[in-house]
């Protein structure tokens, strides 16, 4: 199977390519600053690999939690790459959230199977999930967590995998044990074969980023009305 995969999630820009077996990989300097260098990097490894967009069979891309502005790149670009393939025709986008290849990704990298994916999500908050690697797939939760690093619940034995505790440190779950693990291009390769499989693959345009914080700002309004209730009232 030939597969692009590509994460900018986070901090790392990750990307990689499947021929078959053979896998080709880049990573650098993620959110922002992959808008100008990911698809470059892309065509690069797609030469290395011998490929054309044309002959891969899907492209995929973590579609988050994440940083927004890494998020909406990813997607823009999938979506970009998979309508300019076969002259028009298209190819298909599988959408992976990246909590899950953080998930797979610790269990390469560490082993885990009881894992407690966890991202910085900024502003003092971490998004977080669970999941169990069970009869060679993960069982995932429902719908993601968000909230501050104090309030992460993990289960007795379970680890904390992720970036988050990097960020919070003694703040998250001080009695767990932790591993770091990004949503690595590699840990999405990975996971894509079974979900393909499984028909989670998508159109371009339905392909779309998954945000768990639906704002990343208050308005002038909103900042006035808390000051408001924030501050004592003037005496006469």
């Amino acid at each position: 199977m030939n597969l692009l995969a590509f994460d900018t999630s986070t901090d790392t820009l990750s990307i990689a390519v499947a021929r078959g077996p053979a896998l080709w990989q880049h990573s650098g300097p993620g959110a922002a600053q992959s808008s100008a260098t990911l698809i470059p990097a892309i065509e690069q490894l797609l030469h290395d690999a011998g490929l054309t967009l044309g002959q891969l069979d899907a492209i995929v891309f973590g579609r988050g939690p994440g940083s927004f502005t890494g998020l909406r790149t990813a997607c823009a670009i999938a979506q970009g790459l998979a309508f300019g393939a076969n002259g028009g025709r298209g190819l298909p986008v599988l959408p992976i959230d990246t909590l899950m290849a953080v998930a797979e990704a610790a269990r390469q990298q560490h082993g885990c199977t009881q894992i407690v994916a966890t991202l910085d999500a900024r502003m003092n908050e971490v998004y977080h999930g669970q999941y169990q690697w069970q009869d060679g797939a993960w069982l995932a939760p429902e719908d993601f967590g968000l909230c501050a690093p104090e309030a992460v619940a993990v289960p007795l034995g379970w680890t904390v995998a992720g970036n988050a505790h990097a960020a919070y440190g003694p703040r998250l779950a001080p009695h767990a044990l932790h591993v770091a693990a990004l949503p690595s291009a590699s840990a999405l390769l990975q996971l894509a074969p079974a979900l393909l499989q499984a028909g989670a693959a998508v159109p371009a345009d339905q392909a779309l980023p998954r945000y768990v914080r639906d704002k990343v700002a208050k308005t002038t309004a909103e900042r006035e009305a808390e000051r408001a209730t924030t501050q004592p009232a003037a005496q006469p």
